[in-house]
């Protein structure tokens, strides 16, 4: 049971080649287009050579009865508790085992040192903290590249490895419009950023031109390698979140360092609430206090404005945000009025709204492929408003015709109190030997 990135890894590292299982069916759930391909033969190994069928989750009872499985292994991220207890509940009532992998067994060991980047939620910030270190590197002269969680949602066969060292390979590859999220903050900032289906050949090329692997990870999901420095990043504006989320406490008992983000807009008994939480589930961890700062290229464009808030789609959707950068910029700059876009929605812009109904005014950057970006931008041009302020990390303006001026939102880790995150990483390269 996968979203296209988990699902995959798993099967490469515990499936793939080996003889005692036979895997069915992969199922596809939380994204759109994904349902309906084939994990191709090139990918799949010897055993498949027809390759392996994707179907829809809401499919998963028949295939069990179907194809008699024994074992149905969930293999993806940003789960809550009670989303774990029915999905169990649906597969031992079709007569199967329901089965989550260790952390440990889906980890490869690398031979360089790794800084890995994880969450207890999707938007708690992991982008602001991968950045932030990224930075650091530079600064220390240490060869580094990313390593971004895996979105691939285009031909699997072409998405094997893939190097993005430009903005310009952005349009060789011709991602969504989630992974320009994911790619365009790193990219200009000059850092190279590896992502794609193999993470065992991904690790390979990477550690050719870098002496530290920096994994930036996807949704609350722990990382495809086995970390030197394990870095999760929690949210206090969504208090609780940490102990009740899967994977995200696993990477919260996992951590060395803990960083309590956005503690410059959440509530002080909101992050003294988290703070507990996490030497409840973990008393070794080192806690850094971050605030997440938000700027905007062109406030005058504001001020006074009717505005569109666009956010980070998976920020808003399934982590359950309902808002994020783009309002809260909306509001500190001033703006008259923020505009509802959901009278305007179109296609499946408007089915998104139907399946989160707790968003808030605002729309997210749903572009999972050509029609998906149309209708996002058929419904952005709808919206009667003077500016849109695009608090997605994709520049929006590269891939589409909008109507209307944008203002692109920026948001920075700075810290904020605690330890010093700087002085760990220097500690962890140190005993590295890379400083």
């Amino acid at each position: 049971m996968g979203a296209a990135g988990r699902d995959f890894h798993n099967f490469n590292v515990l499936y793939r080649d080996n003889p005692e299982y036979e895997v069915v069916a992969f199922t596809a759930g939380q994204l759109p287009n994904i349902a309906g391909r084939i994990y191709p033969p090139e990918l799949a190994g010897r055993l498949y050579p027809r390759g392996i069928p994707i179907y829809p989750e809401e499919e998963i009872g028949r295939l069990i009865e179907e194809y008699g499985v024994d074992e149905v292994v969930l293999s993806y991220s940003d789960l809550k508790a009670e989303d774990i207890v029915w999905k169990d509940a649906v597969v031992n009532t079709h007569g199967a085992d329901f089965k989550l992998l260790g952390v440990d067994k889906t980890m490869i060991r690398p031979r360089k040192a790794v800084i890995a980047v994880t969450a207890s939620r999707t938007g708690a910030g992991k982008s602001t903290v991968s950045r932030w270190i990224a930075r650091l590197l530079r600064e220390l002269g240490v060869p580094y590249v990313v390593v971004r969680h895996p979105m691939p949602y285009g031909d699997l066969r072409e998405m094997v490895v893939q190097r993005f060292a430009s903005l310009e390979d952005l349009e060789r590859y011709k991602p969504t419009i989630e992974e320009r999220e994911e790619y365009e903050p790193h990219l200009r900032e000059g850092s190279i950023v590896y992502a794609g289906v193999d993470y065992g050949r991904i690790l390979e090329e990477a550690e050719r031109e870098a002496e530290v692997i920096l994994w930036d990870g996807g949704n609350n999901d722990w990382p495809f390698y086995k970390p030197g420095l394990y870095i999760t990043v929690v949210d206090p504006t969504r208090p609780g979140d940490e102990l009740s989320s899967y994977p995200g406490l696993i990477n919260l008992m996992e951590a060395d360092v803990v960083v309590v983000n956005k503690v410059n807009i959440a509530r002080e008994e909101d992050v003294e609430r988290v703070l507990h939480n996490v030497r409840k589930a973990n008393t070794r961890a080192r806690i850094v206090l971050a605030a997440s700062e938000v700027s905007v290229d062109r406030p005058d464009l504001i001020r006074g404005k009717r505005v569109l808030v666009v956010e980070d789609g998976p920020t808003v959707t399934h982590g359950s945000l309902g808002t994020a950068a783009g309002y809260t910029a909306a509001v500190k700059y001033g703006a008259k009025e923020i505009v509802d876009p959901r009278p305007y929605a179109v296609g499946s812009i408007k089915e998104t709204y139907e399946k989160y109904p707790h968003l808030g005014p605002v729309l997210p950057a749903m572009g999972y492929g050509e029609q998906q970006i149309r209708e996002l931008e058929e419904t952005i041009n709808r919206v009667p408003a003077d500016t849109v302020i695009l608090g997605t990390p994709a520049d929006l303006s590269r891939i589409m015709n909008l109507n209307k001026p944008s203002v692109h939102v920026s948001y920075e880790m700075v810290e904020a109190g605690g330890e010093s995150l700087g002085e760990i990483v220097r500690e962890f390269l140190k005993r590295k030997g890379l400083v």
